[in-house]
């Protein structure tokens, strides 16, 4: 068996360095229909703020207020790090966020991820879910969910087909990308019986994995940011789940898929997705050193 190494942020590598001259702008999609989407972005900038490493700490967001080039002009630091807070280096970090940001126009491919407007230098980083940390946050995510709700029983993982569930888009070829390399990761981590990527907009779709899955235990791991309509509303009803049954549960406030629920012969856990994760700050602050280090 392959030894599991991932790398940990959380254990003292990422840098403590006070960014005191600097503004942080953590960007979301946000949404128009669901509050929660934001709340992981507000999440993670309350709790860096909170820190005080940064002169700021900003939220922007596509879909609410602020909007991404709105909260750009509120930061008045020197230095000015933008982390978008998506899976992947995909359409909207790759294309429309650079342009938001007044980067020059691009169609994926590289191109300088620093820019000076006037006396302020604008870093843009990477996208915190193409972090090596993702594989060890994903798995953590499928075991602690099994282990919370193990009636009828715990399923063993070499007993389980682990799915990453992503949106998939055809906008960028590389929205999937990061899916699929995480479902190489954990396939080459030997825990799991099979591990399958699976998605809401590219095949193979969400409701193929009983089809794909030659175990009887499934767990389904939303790689999402946040529990917005997507993990919320749109997987549970792509796996099976009547829509009235989600509708209700969702104006009581209650899980909108039930841990574990038999369906086509299979027992299917189903985890939140990865955005509320407690040490995603450090993966922010890494991606900040990374950006810092263009300029020496």
């Amino acid at each position: 068996m392959l030894k599991w190494t991932v790398f940990r942020v959380t254990h003292g590598s990422v840098d403590r360095k006070n960014y005191s001259d600097s503004a942080l702008i953590l960007l979301g999609h946000g949404s128009t229909l669901n509050a929660e989407s934001a709340a992981p972005t507000h999440q993670h900038a309350d709790e860096l703020s909170r820190r005080g490493q940064f002169a700021q700490v900003l939220t922007g967001f596509w879909k609410e207020e602020p909007t991404i080039a709105g909260v750009l002009r509120g930061a008045w630091a020197p230095r000015v790090f933008v982390v978008p807070l998506f899976i992947s280096e995909g359409y909207f970090t790759e294309q429309v966020i650079p342009r938001e940001l007044g980067f020059p126009a691009t169609d994926g491919a590289n191109f300088p991820r620093q820019r000076k407007v006037g006396d302020q230098t604008i870093f843009y980083c990477g996208p915190v879910g193409t972090h090596d940390s993702m594989t060890e946050i994903l798995i953590a995510r499928a075991q602690e969910t099994v282990a919370k709700y193990p009636f009828p029983r715990a399923a063993q993982p070499r007993d389980t087909a682990l799915f990453i569930a992503g949106h998939g888009t055809g906008n960028s070829e590389n929205s999937r990308k990061a899916i699929e390399r995480q479902v190489e990761l954990i396939r080459a981590c030997e825990i799991y019986a099979e591990v399958h990527a699976i998605f809401m907009e590219e095949e193979p779709k969400i409701a193929e994995c009983y089809s794909l899955a030659q175990s009887r235990n499934i767990v389904v791991v939303p790689f999402f940011i946040s529990d917005g309509l997507h993990s919320f509303e749109d997987i549970p009803m792509m796996l099976g789940e009547p829509e009235r049954h989600v509708r209700e549960r969702m104006r009581l406030g209650q899980p909108t898929w039930r841990n574990p629920t038999e369906r086509k012969g299979k027992m299917v856990w189903y985890t939140p997705s990865i955005g509320s994760e407690p040490h995603l700050p450090e993966v922010i602050l890494q991606r900040v050193r990374e950006a810092a280090g263009i300029d020496g």
